[in-house]
């Protein structure tokens, strides 16, 4: 098969809901990634976060297993520092090998529960 993906990604719109409504952890608001490593290697990722009003935060590694699929909440990301509700934020994915990458968002903080899904930026 041919390298899908690239090896860096950019989330320019990050922003996770302050509230939640529902049984945690299913309905708690988050930001997520679904990374795709379709290559026969495993991936290293090293995500760097950029704020409007402070200095970047990184990296948080994540690894992606040979030809697997992984979702993570940014809300789960805590070292080297957690990351903070209702805040402005972007996202730069690097990676050793090539992989796809997907944003989500879930926005749970009214009965009528919220979900935002795209394609991040592919970088050069």
């Amino acid at each position: 098969m041919k390298p899908i993906g690239r090896t860096l990604w950019v989330v320019p719109g990050g922003h996770i809901p302050l509230y939640s409504t529902g049984k945690e952890p299913r309905c708690t608001s988050n930001d997520s990634l679904s990374v795709l490593n379709a290559t026969d290697r495993d991936a290293h990722l090293q995500i760097t976060i950029f704020y409007t009003d402070r200095d970047p935060v990184g990296p948080y590694p994540l690894d992606v297993a040979a030809e697997r699929v992984r979702n993570f909440r940014f809300n789960d990301l805590i070292n080297p520092e957690a990351m903070p509700l209702d805040t402005d934020y972007a996202a730069v994915i690097e990676s050793d090998v090539p992989v796809v990458v997907q944003f989500s968002r879930q926005d749970t903080g009214r009965a009528e529960n919220a979900i935002c899904t795209t394609m991040a930026f592919p970088g050069e």
